[in-house]
């Protein structure tokens, strides 16, 4: 298939620069897996569309403050985005610089953290750190890395709300923002009511934001990404899966993590790298419904939905959505989407 086939008008106006007021406040369009039909509700009213015995599996990677700027020994401006902590002093790294920083420089960031290039690799920089605990040297420098389609600079609001209620293993430099529209109360309520959780661990990398380059989307390289699942998670879908219920992931990373795990054929806990690339025509073998957020024109997570939903489903989903005025990307609203017959 070709880049053009992923491809939609939106209005500038319906990118979301903010949150709703408060996390349940988002809207939340349901496309019906078999028949296409589109409904329009609040968020909320996902407690009327998922039913008793389902599970929801949710991904609670934190985000880090990821963004770092300061310059060279020599003066120049950067701009570091940490792509992923690869061990106790060290990280790989993007590093935007009006000339490309070679091995053995010095890199002088917010509040006099003082940074060291090692090597580059590829298009990132692996970066020294002075202490081990790199983790606390990022968040004590660094800021909120928001999405590039977001106008503002991170405040202290963006700091909470970029941020999934249940986030707790540090590592995403983006949000899992499907999680963004549940609140404490409403897990509660669908517990109550018999709908399980369950979580996994995906952190998601600045090559989210990457674009697609090449029109034959069959020659695209995805990122790669590392995921963790746990037994305890694994137990549970096949629990799911006794009783009859639907196993519903909370986001595109949580479908990437579990289909992952299953590309063997069975579902296996463990941590592994994934690169996994979702286009029309791939065969789920775990999900059957899907929480997530309005995705970018020509992008790979277009591509994965369109794969899951229907292509000719998500066509007529989005150009409703815009034509109802639906608040898009990282900060909009959501959608649940049951999995397409033929997509299974």
């Amino acid at each position: 298939m070709q880049l053009d086939d992923f491809d939609y008008h939106l209005p500038e106006q319906l990118i979301a620069q903010a949150p709703a007021p408060e996390r349940r406040q988002s809207r939340l369009l349901h496309l019906e897996g078999a028949s296409g039909r589109i409904s329009d509700h609040l968020f909320p009213d996902i407690q009327q569309l998922l039913r008793g015995g389902d599970l929801l599996v949710l991904n609670d990677t934190r985000v880090i403050k990821a963004r770092l700027t300061g310059h060279k020994d020599s003066g120049g401006a950067i701009e570091i985005l940490i792509e992923r902590v690869t061990g106790e002093r060290e990280a790989l790294a993007q590093i935007r610089a009006s000339h490309a920083p070679k091995p053995g420089m010095r890199l002088r960031v917010g509040g006099g953290l003082e940074l060291a290039v090692v090597a580059r690799e590829g298009e990132l920089y692996r970066l020294a750190f002075p202490d081990d605990d790199v983790f606390a040297q990022i968040e004590r420098h660094g800021a909120v890395p928001l999405p590039p389609y977001i106008g503002h600079a991170a405040d202290a609001a963006d700091e909470s709300r970029y941020q999934t209620v249940y986030a707790k293993n540090p590592g995403a430099v983006a949000a899992p923002t499907a999680g963004l529209h549940f609140d404490e109360a409403l897990l509660d309520a669908l517990r109550a009511q018999g709908v399980d959780t369950a979580f996994l661990t995906l952190h998601v990398g600045a090559g989210t934001f990457q674009p697609v380059r090449v029109q034959n989307i069959a020659e695209h390289r995805m990122h790669s990404e590392c995921y963790s699942l746990s037994p305890e998670t694994v137990a549970a879908i096949e629990a799911a899966r006794t009783r009859g219920g639907r196993v519903v992931a909370v986001g595109t990373t949580s479908l990437r993590a579990l289909e992952s795990a299953a590309a063997g054929g069975v579902l296996r806990a463990g941590a592994a790298e994934t690169a996994l690339f979702v286009t029309p025509g791939y065969r789920f073998r775990i999900v059957d419904a899907l929480v997530t957020n309005f995705h970018l024109p020509k992008s790979t997570l277009l591509m994965l939905v369109s794969a899951f939903a229907g292509i000719d489903n998500i066509r007529r989903a989005y150009a409703h959505a815009v034509a109802q005025r639906y608040r898009f990307f990282s900060y909009g609203d959501a959608m649940l989407l049951e999995r397409a017959p033929q997509a299974a």
